[in-house]
């Protein structure tokens, strides 16, 4: 099985940046599968979980939310079987817990969690004015 582990998360002000990283341990989805996702999702309190951005390994192609678009940055290193999503200009609005979601295999937009098979513990973002 496929395990997920975050971390970067923790505590900014608003204007800071954080890194989050995403480390894929056991059978891994790159080392047999060429049409995966791998996402960020984050999910405030009394809100649905929202896709913030998304990996397509099939096409290469990325999704990045309206909401992030210009702040955030979703990479992907096949060779540690990690993911990584850089945030720049944090805002009080990005607090939430942020998970990392692996899928396989994947054919639609990546945006919905539903698509996902795997799931991280899940890592804390909290940003204050």
């Amino acid at each position: 099985q496929v395990q997920l582990v975050e971390s970067g998360g923790g505590s900014a002000q608003a204007g800071g940046s954080l890194r989050l990283s995403c480390t894929a341990s056991g059978y891994t989805i790159t080392r047999y599968y060429t049409r995966y996702c791998m996402g960020w999702f984050r999910q405030a309190p009394e809100k649905e979980r929202e896709a913030v951005a998304a990996f397509r390994a099939s096409c290469g192609s990325t999704y990045v939310a309206d909401s992030v678009k210009g702040r955030f940055t979703i990479s992907q290193d096949n060779a540690k079987n990690a993911l990584y999503l850089q945030m720049n200009s944090l805002e009080p609005e990005d607090t939430a817990m942020y998970y990392c979601a692996a899928a396989f295999p994947c054919y639609g937009s990546a945006t919905s969690p539903h698509e996902y098979h795997y799931w991280g513990q899940g890592t804390q973002v909290t940003v204050s004015s």
